[in-house]
């Protein structure tokens, strides 16, 4: 299993950071259904933003096993130095430096993806932070800004060089977003020029296509990202890939409600009613997307305006798929 300092995870199938996604009950059903190590919600290196709702709630990690890992976000070395420090005290065992977001509101800020321009301030950048903190710094990024100007290989060297644990790739630029080929080539070089733990990412959608790429990157572990949304499930499936070869099985029904139900709950207990039913919403038309009639259920789903709604929405909605099924047979 892939080790980060002194963790040694239990699975090498970990989590990524998506704003508005890996939230505190998120983390939780997925640690619980087998990921290695959840990432939350990255925090912002400006002080001026913590006071927030949603920076205290990114920096609630209570329940959560150890090592929690806190992703930091910002383009100035002293003010990412300053919020690892205050990530370790709100409970990071390990922090996480983001080089890989190439969302415009976060690159125009000179934060994410866009780093990786300027060499000399990410060498700046990922020497404060290793200095700043007596945990393990981690890194994710892309393998450049733009196709004719790829430089991971460069960096990834330099991080190791600098006292980085680990790297997480994914595997385009930024200027690709998240469309074209992955680069699974660039991330197979790079783990051969290293002795740090590499972890591939980037269009990994099931546990075969984990193993796969692991196999020919050499990766010591997969990050998943949007094939987690409404399947947290893919983190036992590629365990049990993994583990016996075996094509995992696909959840029943009934655990898709009992999860669902479960997790909706954890939303309303942790954001309130009236965000938890808001946020919900995008959940359960992840969950039901590919569940027959799930596309006309998410459109009414997202016209109600209770929690008691929602609940019993969900539960109809389930209850005729185990009628049919039950008329089918």
């Amino acid at each position: 299993m892939p080790t980060i300092g002194k963790y040694t995870l239990t699975s090498p199938a970990v989590l990524a950071p998506m704003a508005g996604v890996t939230d505190l009950p998120f983390r939780r059903l997925c640690r619980h259904l087998g990921a290695g190590l959840v990432v939350g919600e990255m925090i912002a290196a400006n002080p001026d933003l913590r006071a927030t709702r949603k920076s205290r709630q990114r920096l609630d990690h209570s329940g959560e096993p150890e090592p929690v890992a806190i992703q930091i976000a910002g383009g100035d070395p002293e003010s990412l130095a300053e919020c690892a420090r205050y990530s370790v005290a709100h409970g990071a065992h390990i922090v996480d430096i983001n080089m890989g977001c190439p969302a415009k509101k976060v690159c125009n800020k000179a934060a994410g993806s866009a780093l990786m321009k300027d060499e000399g301030l990410v060498r700046d950048i990922l020497q404060a932070v290793v200095e700043a903190v007596d945990v393990p710094v981690t890194l994710k990024m892309r393998t450049g800004w733009e196709p004719e100007h790829r430089n991971a290989d460069v960096i990834a060297t330099l991080a190791e060089e600098l006292g980085i644990q680990s790297l997480a790739i994914h595997g385009r630029t930024r200027a690709c977003g998240y469309k074209n080929t992955v680069e699974y080539d660039t991330i197979r070089a790079i783990k051969q020029s290293v002795s740090i733990p590499v972890f591939a990412n980037g269009d990994i959608t099931s546990p075969q296509k984990a193993v796969e790429v692991m196999d020919y990157t050499g990766a010591d572990g997969v990050l998943i990202g949007r094939a987690a949304q409404g399947n947290p499930w893919i983190f036992r499936q590629i365990n049990h890939f993994l583990a016996t070869g075996a094509e995992p099985q696909a959840p029943r029904p009934d655990e898709i409600y009992n999860t669902l139900r479960d997790h909706l709950q954890a939303l309303y207990a942790f954001y309130g009613d009236y965000l938890g039913l808001r946020i919900a919403r995008k959940h359960v038309g992840w969950y039901l997307a590919n569940q027959p009639g799930g596309e006309q259920f998410r459109r009414q789903f997202n016209q109600l305006n209770s929690i008691d709604e929602q609940g019993h929405a969900v539960r109809q909605f389930f209850l005729g798929i185990r009628n049919s099924r039950e008329i089918a047979a």
